[in-house]
């Protein structure tokens, strides 16, 4: 069938976004197709429209998109996990800003009657990343610190609630202090102002960590231009885990203090996982986060909603880094 959606139309600036049309499968055997209500955007999307991030195979090249929540609208045979009506949100690997998507239906993640759809389509790809950096890479427990990269962002947001909730202590950067503030009203402990071209943090973080020794993990999405300086953060049998690369993919480290700190260095991504572990991840936040989601003590932080054709000025916004918090598109 033939849909609407938000196409990318050659590689560059938000200019080339423009509405079009995009040709969906039904869903197979264990799949269902979801009408999308609202999608999530991530800087991913902001790099596959640059052509610096193409698509996976499987997923469409020219249709940006890693989130979205919306209603069950087709099942494929053998489904029993939902039913047509269904309020669902989730992650995919490409296409999630067309008006439908086809995905596995144990992937997907019901929404609370509390969460409006839209709020839903901020949700899936910045929690269940930070859920599943902070829990399945770093095992952070209550009383650690948590040294947590562009505070304001998607998944920073969700981090710092994360932390919270579970007890932990947690330290934010940003390159403005105006970032900080509302990340303190969502439970984050300490900020600290960071220049990206002279990152200067550790001292700060160590300073502040709770026993002086640093922070316990290290949750980053800069990547090389911050490494250094994260390795000097890191508190012994720390664990720094990095979810992204906007400063740079290489960089250099002392082995020598890695080894002398007995540290963990995890990479980790969702995009690229085979589907049983994109399933396995899905069902565990399902069990573990959403209660918590339901009940109000983690929320999604929605800094503008904007509709499916205004998608230009969205990535405008977060490419200038104007919001905090995530920009959702509702069609």
């Amino acid at each position: 069938m033939k849909i609407q959606a938000v196409t990318i139309t050659g590689a560059g600036g938000p200019e080339v976004l423009a509405m079009g049309e995009y040709e969906l499968a039904e869903p197979g055997p264990d799949e269902i197709r979801v009408k999308v209500v609202a999608a999530g955007l991530n800087r991913a999307d902001l790099m596959q429209r640059r052509g610096l991030y193409p698509a996976p195979p499987g997923a469409p090249a020219d249709v940006p998109g890693l989130e979205y929540a919306g209603i069950v609208a087709a099942l494929g045979e053998g489904v029993r996990e939902r039913a047509v009506g269904d309020r669902v949100m989730g992650i995919v690997a490409g296409g999630g800003y067309a008006r439908h998507v086809v995905t596995h239906a144990r992937e997907t993640i019901r929404v609370p009657a509390s969460l409006s759809l839209t709020e839903a389509a901020a949700i899936p790809e910045v929690f269940l990343t930070a859920w599943d950096a902070l829990f399945v890479r770093a095992a952070l427990r209550p009383g650690a610190t948590l040294l947590v990269h562009a505070a304001g962002s998607g998944v920073g947001t969700a981090a710092i609630q994360i932390a919270r909730l579970v007890g932990a202590q947690s330290i934010g950067t940003a390159r403005s202090a105006g970032k900080l503030e509302p990340a303190r009203a969502l439970g984050m402990g300490h900020g600290i102002v960071v220049d990206s071209r002279r990152p200067a943090f550790a001292d700060e973080t160590i300073a502040r960590s709770g026993r002086g020794a640093g922070a316990d993990v290290i949750l980053d999405g800069i990547g090389a231009a911050y490494l250094e300086e994260n390795l000097r953060a890191l508190a012994p049998l720390g664990t720094f885990v990095v979810i992204g690369l906007l400063g740079g993919a290489t960089g250099s480290l002392s082995l020598g203090t890695l080894l002398g700190k007995r540290a963990t260095l995890v990479g980790t991504v969702l995009r690229s996982r085979p589907l049983e572990e994109k399933i396995a991840l899905a069902r565990r936040f399902e069990a573990e986060a959403l209660p918590a989601l339901e009940s109000g003590a983690l929320r999604a932080v929605v800094a503008a909603t904007l509709p499916a054709t205004e998608a230009a000025e969205a990535h405008r916004r977060l490419e200038a880094s104007e919001v905090f918090g995530k920009i959702v598109l509702a069609w």
